[in-house]
């Protein structure tokens, strides 16, 4: 066994895929940062934290209630919730935009589009700073360039995608165990095979070794979070 106190192979697929998942894009001025909700509050944290290093003057918090986070928001949502810590950071609450009825990615995206389309915001925004977990960048990213409209030409908005700055021994916690993030991790990766012919984002290549280690994780019994 690791450290970790999983199996050396296990965790090396955990690393292999969990690293695939990030673009390691470098955040830029951008009009606003629109953080994606969820059961890990370092998040938000992430999120207030490049709003306080100037980068945007409106801060997004997108998220009602998922699968994964039923009853830990003591009854608010996800975007509540990540608001609430941003607030106490001092983010001010004139810069806060908050979205509480997505309960997944794709309406993470067209709610917020929505919402800000009624708030008169939108046409003011041309680029965002997407923030997310690390381990989904990479479909926060496929998903707003195929369901975000303008977002595959870039004259209309551009955009980036980051999370907290974790590798995979580092990332696992007590509020994200690791089991539960190797389950949540594998079903990311079926996701982004599957989803591009369901219309839900844009097609990516997975490198074989990459699936590899996914389908020795499912034969594992890492199966809980498959679509």
């Amino acid at each position: 066994m690791s450290q970790t106190g999983l199996a050396p192979s296990i965790d090396t697929d955990a690393s292999l895929i969990y690293n695939y998942h990030r673009l390691h894009h470098q955040p830029s001025p951008a009009s606003a940062i629109f953080c994606l909700c969820s059961l890990d509050t370092r998040v938000a944290v992430r999120a207030a934290n490049l709003y306080f290093s100037g980068l945007a003057p409106i801060l997004i918090f997108s998220g009602g209630v998922g699968s994964l986070t039923a009853g830990r928001y003591h009854g608010i949502s996800e975007a509540e919730a990540f608001a609430t810590i941003a607030r106490d950071m001092g983010v001010p609450d004139k810069a806060i935009v908050v979205e509480p009825r997505s309960t997944n990615t794709g309406e993470n995206v067209r709610f917020t589009y929505m919402l800000l389309e009624k708030q008169g915001l939108l046409e003011d925004i041309k680029s965002f700073i997407l923030v997310q977990k690390p381990y989904m960048e990479r479909r926060t990213y496929a998903t707003f360039l195929k369901q975000w409209p303008g977002a595959e030409m870039e004259e209309k908005v551009k955009f980036s995608v980051t999370s907290p700055e974790l590798e995979w021994d580092q990332y696992p916690d007590k509020e994200n165990p690791r089991e539960l993030v190797i389950n949540v991790m594998v079903g990311d990766l079926v996701r982004i095979r599957d989803y591009p012919a369901k219309g839900f984002q844009i097609s990516q290549e997975i490198p074989p070794e990459v699936w590899a280690a996914s389908e020795r994780l499912i034969h594992a019994g890492y199966t809980e979070h498959l679509p």
